[in-house]
C-alpha cells in the first residue's frame, strides 16, 4: 500500500540532520552540475501542505494559457508551439500546449496519439537546427493546469548541459539574442508544417 504523505514525510525527515536537512544529492558531485558544491545546503524538508492549493487556471478560471500565447509560431486545430520568452538561456526553449483547457490525465486517446507523434516532429525539427545536439522533452505542470510540455535545446558540444540539469542552466545562462531566437523557432515551425501539417504563425 503506498505511504500516506505523512507517512512519506516521517520517512524522510528521519534521514535529516536536527534542521530538518537532507544529505546533498550525489548530482552535486556530477561534472554537469551547474554550481559548486561547496557551502551549498539542502533546504529544510518541509511537512506536506494538505489540501494542495489550486494550481493557475484551475478549471479554466483566468487561465492565460487558454489564450493564444503571444510566443506562438505554429498551430493546427488541437496544439500550439510556442517559442519562450527572452528570460530563457537556453538556445532555443520551447513549449507544445494544449488549444483546449485539459491536463494530461485529461486527454482523450485521440488527443494523446497526436501528442506522441507531435513531439517526435517538434523533437525532429529541434534537433534539424544547425549545431543542435538534442532536444530535451520535459513535462511537470505543478504550476499550471493547462497542459504544456517544454523542449529545449542542447547545442553541440555543450556537454555540461546534459540531461535533467538543463533547466538549471536555462535559468542561468544569459538570454540568447531575440532575433536568433526568433529565427531558429520559425525554422522549426516551418519544418513542423511541411513534416506535420498546420500553420506557420508569421511572428514569434
Amino acid at each position: 500500500m503506498p505511504l500516506t504523505p505523512d507517512e512519506y514525510h516521517a520517512h524522510a525527515i528521519a534521514a535529516a540532520d536536527e534542521q530538518g536537512r537532507l544529505p546533498r544529492s550525489p548530482m552535486t558531485e556530477w561534472d554537469i552540475f551547474p554550481y559548486e558544491a561547496d557551502g551549498l545546503t539542502v533546504v529544510p524538508l518541509r511537512a506536506p501542505e494538505l489540501p494542495e492549493p489550486a494550481r493557475a487556471g484551475a478549471g479554466g478560471v483566468d487561465c492565460h494559457a487558454c489564450e493564444e500565447p503571444r510566443g506562438t509560431v505554429w498551430r493546427d486545430e488541437h496544439w500550439r508551439l510556442s517559442v519562450s520568452s527572452s528570460t530563457s538561456g537556453a538556445p532555443l526553449r520551447m513549449s507544445v500546449g494544449l488549444v483546449e483547457h485539459a491536463d494530461l490525465p485529461d486527454l482523450s486517446d485521440e488527443r494523446a496519439a497526436e501528442l506522441g507523434v507531435l513531439l517526435v516532429h517538434v523533437t525532429r525539427a529541434v534537433e534539424g537546427l544547425p549545431h543542435v545536439a538534442r532536444a530535451h522533452v520535459s513535462r511537470w505542470g505543478d504550476g499550471a493546469e493547462h497542459l504544456h510540455l517544454f523542449v529545449y535545446a542542447r547545442l553541440e558540444g555543450m556537454r555540461q548541459m546534459l540531461g535533467t540539469l538543463m533547466p538549471l542552466w536555462d535559468d542561468t545562462l544569459p538570454p540568447v539574442p531575440r532575433e536568433q531566437r526568433d529565427a531558429d523557432a520559425q525554422a522549426v515551425a516551418r519544418t513542423l508544417a511541411a513534416t506535420y501539417g498546420g500553420e506557420v504563425v508569421a511572428r514569434a
